[in-house]
């Protein structure tokens, strides 16, 4: 039997031959797409520009630290401020500062008690020029600047006499070593004053550069002076409104300072309103000698206030008119001074209202801070910032109506003056924030402070961080930039615009490369969706 042949019983197999790689690709290999190959571009340049950003970064940090001298020329004594920092990422971006370097020293008193001797405001600037030589490395006196804004108490004086002081204390910074021009000492107005405060509490609390509504407004409660600051919707008068550009955001601030409602300057005018009401029912023979309720002062204590400056029709010829304030301590009725002094030229209001003196304040919206004597009187009185108001108006009644012997013995490492102010300052605080301003007794939105996060709320670093990250001029209403602009030409000077016609840096230029970076991963248009 013959076995049958395999390859006659089957069909014959072929192999299809090996296609090369070109060849699988023609078959329709999967190929990446345009698309794929732009989304790794755009990650690479991304990761690239985030590394040098990070590189930068490190080397900011490790570089050492540049040096800014401020002196606060306040009404009752300059405060200098020797600011530590490294310059911030960026075109707009917050200094870094260096709180290890950083100090103050303060000396009194202040520039205003020199009018009639200004020759010595400058000498009373000695110890605090010498207290900042010592803290900034010599090798840095060059480039550090050194800038005097004075504030309410120079606001007081006329205008030439002022003047004669600046000049006074321009002949000492001009021999300081450091960096320093003659416009750099200068009498800064109100406005500028709660600007600034307002930047450095918001810097402190990191919502500078963000959202506008994320803000906290600031009401600062000085010696001379009372300013009050922050962002609202509002519509405002020209000359209540500023805008304030920080990196891409723009605030639009209501920001005001009321000259004479400071507490130094209203308790002051507390002994002329309480002492004034009878004078002109007196005859000229029988005024030599009288007494006057002082409800803001505590039981027990008598003292003479001094000669009243009178009109001569009311007095006769060298006839002195000695007022003795008679003590009775009554919280509300100081209260009730403390409101009729705010109210003071209320009656010259040009607004369809008036809330503080004559001018407008519009509601106030948001949160607050509240500092300077706000604080100094909290932490007398050792209350919580939540609770102030309430809390201070019990503490208040409590003070005001105790004796004065036993309040003594009580405040023992107090001096008298300093004690004899907090019956009045419990009250004038009571009739600003609640009766003038609006705030409930209640409000849980106004935190009493002097400090955030171991930061300074002080006007002094706010007008820093401006100075060091933008123009002045763009924190002023236009009026006021281009009448400052007019009198730089006067002088024969150019205004000087935020880093137009100055050589930048090398670091400078390193974080433009970086911007230029990310923008041009921008302009790819980069999605990962």
């Amino acid at each position: 039997m013959r076995r049958p042949n395999a390859r006659g019983d089957h069909k014959e197999q072929t192999l299809a031959p090996v296609p090369s790689p070109a060849a699988r690709i023609r078959m329709g290999a999967p190929r990446r797409q345009p698309g794929s190959r732009r989304r790794i571009a755009c990650a690479l340049a991304l990761l690239a520009a985030s590394a040098l950003a990070l590189l930068l970064l490190l080397a900011s940090r490790s570089a050492p630290p540049r040096y800014g001298v401020i002196i606060d020329a306040g009404s009752t004594g300059s405060r200098v401020h020797v600011i530590a920092y490294r310059a911030g990422p960026g075109r707009g971006a917050t200094p870094q500062l260096d709180w290890a370097r950083t100090a103050s020293l303060k000396a009194n008193p202040g520039l205003s008690s020199f009018a009639a001797d200004p020759r010595g405001a400058g000498l009373s600037l000695a110890p605090l020029v010498e207290f900042a030589r010592r803290r900034v490395p010599r090798e840095r006196w060059a480039d550090t600047e050194v800038r005097l804004m004075a504030t309410a108490g120079l606001r007081l004086l006329d205008a030439a006499v002022s003047e004669s002081v600046l000049e006074s204390c321009r002949d000492v910074l001009r021999q300081s070593g450091f960096l320093f021009q003659d416009k750099w000492a200068t009498v800064i107005s109100g406005a500028e004053e709660g600007i600034y405060a307002w930047v450095a509490a918001n810097y402190a609390l990191g919502t500078l550069g963000g959202d506008p509504h994320d803000t906290t407004g600031i009401i600062e409660l000085g010696g001379a002076s009372v300013q009050v600051t922050f962002v609202t919707g509002e519509p405002l008068p020209p000359e209540f409104s500023h805008v304030l550009k920080f990196g891409d955001v723009s605030y639009n601030l209501y920001s005001h300072s009321f000259l004479q409602f400071g507490l130094n300057v209203a308790y002051e005018s507390l002994h002329d309103l309480l002492s004034s009401p009878g004078l002109k029912s007196m005859a000229a023979h029988v005024i030599t000698q009288t007494k006057y309720k002082d409800p803001c002062t505590p039981r027990g204590f008598t003292s003479m206030v001094g000669t009243a400056k009178l009109p001569v029709s009311v007095l006769e010829p060298k006839v002195e008119y000695r007022p003795f304030a008679h003590a009775v301590g009554n919280f509300s009725e100081c209260r009730s001074a403390a409101l009729t002094l705010l109210q003071k030229g209320k009656e010259e209001c040009a607004y369809h209202e008036c809330r503080l003196g004559a001018a407008f304040v519009p509601e106030l919206e948001g949160n607050f801070l509240a500092t300077e004597n706000f604080y100094h009187t909290s932490k007398f009185f050792g209350l919580h910032s939540k609770s102030f108001l309430s809390d201070l108006m019990v503490a208040g009644e409590k003070f005001c109506h105790g004796d004065w012997s036993k309040i003594k013995k009580k405040y023992s490492s107090f001096n008298e003056g300093e004690l004899l102010l907090f019956c009045f300052s419990s009250a004038y605080i009571i009739a600003l924030l609640h009766d003038t301003l609006k705030m409930p007794l209640e409000h849980k939105r106004i935190n009493v402070v002097n400090q955030i996060h171991g930061v300074p709320v002080d006007w002094a670093l706010g007008a820093f961080i401006v100075q060091t990250t933008m123009n002045r001029t763009d924190i002023l209403h236009p009026e006021v930039e281009k009448a400052s602009a007019e009198d730089d030409l006067r002088h024969g000077e150019r205004p000087v615009h935020h880093n137009q016609g100055q050589p930048m840096s090398f670091a400078r230029r390193r974080w433009e490369w970086v911007n230029l970076l990310q923008r041009s991963t921008s302009d790819r248009e980069c999605r990962f969706s």
